[in-house]
């Protein structure tokens, strides 16, 4: 019998590329990665990491703002008491710790004896991947396994083309040295509306438009109209049902032009209209990697695309654009792929938030899922206005929403609106994967007073609804 390790190349470093590397070396296989940017992926370098470390930033300086709702002031002997934002540094010390989040994933990698490639992994043939090095040579690497995590890149508009000085998508904005004087954001799904928040808050003068009724429109309805009214609240301007057709530069100006013929004027424009798979030049299609419409990979709850031995991870599957979501995947596959344990890719247990102010976070069955007849589920909404940690935080916005199947009374979904909705959706989301009840959670010790009591206290109404 041959001792040979088994070899494993990962196309792509992303969070389902290097975790899906981390598996299999510790099953044994000697592994490699073929990475073209840099370790972590989209989601370290230009994308989850930098903006939500952009809007921590934004979220600080609001801070701020809100302190005169408290009793709390600036000394009026001062004569600066103006915060603001320097956005060159800012930018500059969200790149640092992106890269050096980097470079520790990389250092992890290769501690455990990864093998990382720099450049660009293509299928050649039958377990063979050709890598073609950022140094101009071209390697061969035998593969008994491949795992495809090649990510996204922003869906670019003919008719908007970026040019990364003042039509921007998500990957330029860090470039920026000064806050945007008036910023329009084109997208409001999650992306569009967490920029248009983090910038707000920043100081810019902001349009979103949007073209769908509301903003969020794949999200909780409720929840996307109380973030919609904050936005509103806070000086923001909303074009509901208004698609983009145009954006073109004007010297110091940009103009996006509506389908209607509306023209909206402004310093700069984000552009966060989608992003589109890469997957094309990679030899899908030869090696009998099926792909959908859109050009994402096909594969099955264990990862495995319609090609033997070739598994897919994270964005370019199509699966939800979450980290999260990706590192599972990988997780999954590498399992699989290497003959270990394996708990195929459960969608129901995934957390996910949106990082505005507040943030909505959710999991399981959604309000969507139990009016279209996908689950029946009974729903109590606790506002957190009636909640008194959130009063003495001054705290207006946000709800817990809680849904339980009748007659098992377990909890099949939940959404908070709220301040680190993010923290506080973890319980609601240990309920969820384990299948507890709305007894068990009401009678779960909370500390008082706290905005976890809000979650009791919603499992308590659902009890309640049930014996009347």
């Amino acid at each position: 019998m041959s001792s040979r390790k088994k070899s494993v190349v990962v196309i792509g470093g992303g969070p389902g590329g290097y975790e899906s590397a981390l598996v299999a070396s510790q099953l044994g296989a000697q592994v490699t990665v073929i990475d073209r940017d840099g370790l972590g992926g989209a989601a370290v370098l230009t994308d989850c990491v930098p903006s939500k470390t952009l809007i921590a930033t934004s979220d600080f300086l609001s801070r701020f703002e809100a302190a005169g709702r408290l009793g709390v002031g600036f000394d009026a002997s001062q004569e600066d008491q103006h915060a603001h934002a320097n956005l060159g540094q800012v930018n500059e010390r969200i790149m640092k710790l992106a890269k050096a989040q980097s470079r520790d994933i990389q250092a992890q990698l290769e501690s455990v004896g990864v093998r990382i490639r720099r450049g660009i992994g293509r299928i050649k043939g039958h377990g063979w991947v050709e890598a073609e090095l950022d140094n101009g040579e071209t390697e061969d690497i035998r593969a008994d396994v491949i795992l495809l995590a090649t990510g996204t890149s922003p869906r670019i508009m003919d008719s908007a083309k970026p040019d990364g000085e003042r039509i921007l998508t998500w990957q330029h904005i860090y470039n920026l040295t000064e806050v945007p004087e008036k910023l329009i954001v084109v997208g409001s799904g999650v992306t569009g509306a967490e920029l248009a928040h983090a910038y707000l808050g920043l100081g810019s003068d902001v349009t979103l438009v949007s073209s769908r009724d509301r903003v969020l429109p794949g999200q909780d309805a409720d929840a996307a109209t109380v973030i919609e009214n904050v936005f509103r609240r806070r000086g923001m301007t909303v074009l509901n049902r208004s698609r983009a057709m145009a954006a073109t530069r004007e010297g110091e100006k940009v103009i996006v032009t509506l389908e209607d013929g509306r023209k909206v004027e402004g310093s700069h424009a984000i552009l966060a209209v989608g992003s589109i798979p890469q997957t094309k030049g990679i030899g899908l299609e030869a090696a009998g990697v099926d792909l959908t419409e859109s050009g994402h990979i096909v594969t099955d709850r264990v990862s495995r695309t319609t090609a033997q031995a070739i598994y897919a991870a994270g964005d370019c599957t199509g699966v939800y654009p979450l980290a999260s979501v990706a590192a599972m995947q990988g997780r999954v596959a590498m399992h699989h792929a290497l003959g270990d344990a394996v708990q195929p890719l459960n969608l129901r247990g995934v957390t996910a938030n949106i990082f505005t102010d507040p943030e909505i976070a959710t999991v399981g069955y959604s309000q969507t899922d139990v009016e279209e007849g996908k689950i029946e589920a009974r729903t109590v909404t606790l506002p957190l206005s009636t909640n008194p940690r959130a009063k003495m935080r001054n705290i207006t916005d946000g709800f817990v929403k809680l849904f339980a199947v009748p007659g098992s009374n377990t909890i099949v979904g939940g959404v908070v609106v709220a301040p680190q909705a993010s923290e506080l959706i973890y319980p609601i989301g240990m309920a969820v994967q384990n299948r507890l009840t709305v007894d068990q959670v009401a009678n779960t010790f909370s500390v008082y007073p706290s905005m976890t009591g809000s979650i009791a206290e919603a499992a308590r109404r659902l009890h309640s609804s049930d014996i009347i």
